[in-house]
């Protein structure tokens, strides 16, 4: 038991728990801009992915790639970098679920956040923030 909460265990745990809570903020975002204000859903995934993922970013710097050496404006840079293909990934499924197999808009996302949010993670753990093997 004790082998299952290896420091890499903790920090994956601490990223599922920061990425479900702005997985849930994007979701709202995603219903609030397509329900209320009209706006597409093609249009209003990749606008509400950008902002929550901007806030994963700061949430995550804190919290779960503590150590670093990346000063926050390049890692942010690199992250927003990863973060539009991960919208673009992001957009594309959903278009593809809701299009070609009718799926809800919002079912669709939650489907795809699956794979962009380990996609982003081991992204982010190995490219961006390069901590990989550290555990402060």
């Amino acid at each position: 038991m004790q082998a299952l909460w290896t420091p890499g265990t903790r920090r994956f745990i601490r990223y599922a728990i920061i990425g479900v809570s702005t997985l849930l903020f994007d979701l709202l975002l995603l219903a609030g801009l397509t329900e209320l204000v009209g706006v597409q859903y093609y249009i209003a995934t990749p606008f509400a992915f950008l902002i929550a993922v901007s806030i994963n970013y700061a949430l995550s710097r804190m919290h779960v790639f503590r150590g670093t050496m990346r000063p926050v404006h390049h890692g942010y840079a690199y992250f927003i970098g990863l973060a539009c293909l991960g919208a673009f990934v992001t957009t594309s499924g959903v278009a593809l679920l809701v299009t070609f197999f009718g799926l809800y808009y919002l079912l669709a996302r939650v489907l795809v956040a699956g794979f962009v949010g380990m996609a982003n993670y081991l992204l982010n753990l190995h490219f961006n923030f390069k901590v990989v093997g550290q555990h402060p």
